[in-house]
């Protein structure tokens, strides 16, 4: 268990910890996380507000597990595959999340996850034929984008949300755009890889 290894199981956890979190009906256990009022017309929940370290921390382990692994020589299969898995549980199941609590449309978990879908398989068929596609560079600004999209939301969108802009859901849909786009990409660069033989 190398530290990239390391910081992509910390991942994981932290991901589950903010499912749980958000997930958790703690009114029903009999407590009840503290809310604020901003600029007497922002009520902020405390535990979004949590939820949003968390993630943050989270996505800087994203950010250095991968980059620790390649500069060292410490990549190795188990790491590849959590590492993938952890990013699923971040990302996608906190996209579900917001959807169901109203902060986005529930469009966007729906075509983010149906794209990962359609990628993860074209990247399973052309690894069985030796080719490797690498993280496209459209592929790295969907992820980027997203993630600040999504930290924005969890802190509700302050310090734009004073001056009425939502830029948490504006980077969402651009990382949106950008997913598909790259899923495109990613397809043509693999549909050899599917051509009748």
């Amino acid at each position: 268990m190398n530290l990239p290894n390391k910081l992509t199981i910390m991942r994981i956890i932290l991901a589950i910890i903010i499912m749980l979190l958000l997930t958790i009906p703690w009114y029903s256990l009999g407590f009840d996380f503290p809310s604020f009022t901003i600029a007497g017309k922002i009520i902020i929940d405390l535990k979004y507000i949590i939820a949003g370290v968390l993630f943050i921390i989270a996505a800087v382990t994203d950010f250095f597990d991968g980059r620790i692994a390649r500069s060292r020589n410490l990549v190795t299969d188990f790491g590849k595959v959590m590492d993938a898995i952890a990013d699923k549980i971040l990302v996608n199941g906190l996209l579900i999340l917001l959807a169901y609590n109203g902060f986005i449309s529930i469009a966007i978990p729906v075509i983010i996850i149906t794209r990962d879908t359609f990628v993860d398989a074209f990247k399973m068929a052309s690894g069985s034929k030796g080719k490797v596609v690498a993280a496209s560079f459209l592929g790295k600004a969907k992820t980027m984008t997203m993630m600040i999209g999504m930290a924005f939301t969890l802190f509700y969108n302050l310090p734009f949300e004073l001056i009425g802009f939502n830029i948490g859901y504006a980077l969402i849909i651009i990382a949106t755009f950008l997913s598909l786009i790259s899923g495109v990409d990613y397809y043509f660069n693999t549909k050899d890889t599917f051509a009748a033989k």
